[in-house]
């Protein structure tokens, strides 16, 4: 991974594709789908965070996601973005 610390910070209504059964439905063409990149990230121990207020927003007291995802807050962002040596946004 070059050297990288890659995180994956999920926020608004992206948060949708993590409830369990959701990632599977998106697919594109030949591309792998949202379900295999994320098994995929969660497997190579790439941290993957969501935000808690966006969790609010959505009205989402509880809520069950994929496993291996981490609910943090959303101050969490500021500190990985300030941290971060470059960051992408999609």
């Amino acid at each position: 991974m070059m050297d990288l610390k890659p995180m994956v910070y999920y926020l608004g209504t992206a948060l949708k594709i993590l409830k369990p059964g959701e990632a599977e439905k998106i697919k594109m063409g030949s591309f792998p789908s949202v379900n295999e990149l994320l098994k995929k990230t969660i497997d190579m121990k790439i941290p993957v965070y969501v935000c808690e207020a966006s969790k609010r927003m959505l009205g989402w007291e509880k809520v069950e996601l994929i496993p291996g995802v981490k609910i943090v807050g959303a101050a969490t962002l500021n500190d990985l973005a300030l941290d971060a040596g470059a960051t992408m946004w999609f």
